[in-house]
């Protein structure tokens, strides 16, 4: 990563007490992990070390996000909002979980949910459509339920996962030479399912394609 030039911070708009709300989001998936304060001196030692520093209002004092628990965040980039008092840092979390109470996002709550619910299991974070899709495929494999069709595709190994894969491939190609934008996202959205069906077949992460995605980014 290219170090950061710090005058943007001079740019901000800090409240009174020289504190300014800060996101940390999943610099892949998107996922929003959590929400702290920063001030000048937090930014400043977030920018040197390349680790996430937050404002501690309790303690009013520096918090080194993960120092206790290994947990820490790695910053990919810094932006900022329109008003220039609202940042969200993009990171890369350690760990893989930013929730002090043992989630991977603070927001795992939902207000449609019964507030008497066993607090145990947390949901998952908001993310990017194809991440969450994954995370599915994920549950169905360690959790099969009868009639699933990716269980089927899973159980039925490379032989009817490749087959399917090649069949959606020519639908896909099909679709674009009749220039059908209706069919076009159709087949590709059933291509993309079963590749990733294919990836959890062989014990590939979405997020190792996410990367590889990531690094071919035009730089800015």
């Amino acid at each position: 990563m290219t170090p950061l030039n710090q005058e943007f911070i001079e740019k901000l708009r800090f409240n009174e007490k020289g504190l300014i709300p800060t996101i940390a989001q999943d610099w892949l998936d998107g996922a929003v992990l959590m929400v702290a304060w920063a001030n000048k001196d937090s930014l400043k030692k977030t920018i040197e070390t390349g680790e996430v520093h937050y404002w501690s209002r309790s303690r009013e004092q520096l918090w080194h996000k993960g120092e206790t628990s290994g947990h820490i965040q790695l910053l990919k980039d810094i932006r900022f909002d329109c008003d220039s008092d609202a940042l969200i840092l993009s990171i890369e979390q350690i760990g893989s979980t930013a929730c002090h109470k043992g989630s991977r996002s603070c927001f795992f709550n939902d207000v449609k949910e019964n507030p008497h619910k066993d607090k145990s299991t947390f949901l998952p974070p908001l993310a990017d459509s194809c991440s969450e899709l994954f995370e599915t495929i994920k549950e169905r494999s360690i959790n099969p339920k009868p009639k699933s069709y990716t269980n089927s595709l899973l159980e039925g190994g490379d032989n009817k996962i490749l087959k399917k894969i090649g069949e959606e491939s020519a639908e896909f190609v099909m679709a674009c030479k009749d220039n059908d934008p209706k069919s076009i996202s159709n087949e590709a959205s059933d291509l993309i399912f079963h590749l990733q069906v294919a990836l959890k077949y062989h014990n590939v992460e979405w997020r190792d394609v996410l990367e590889v995605l990531r690094k071919r980014r035009p730089s800015e």
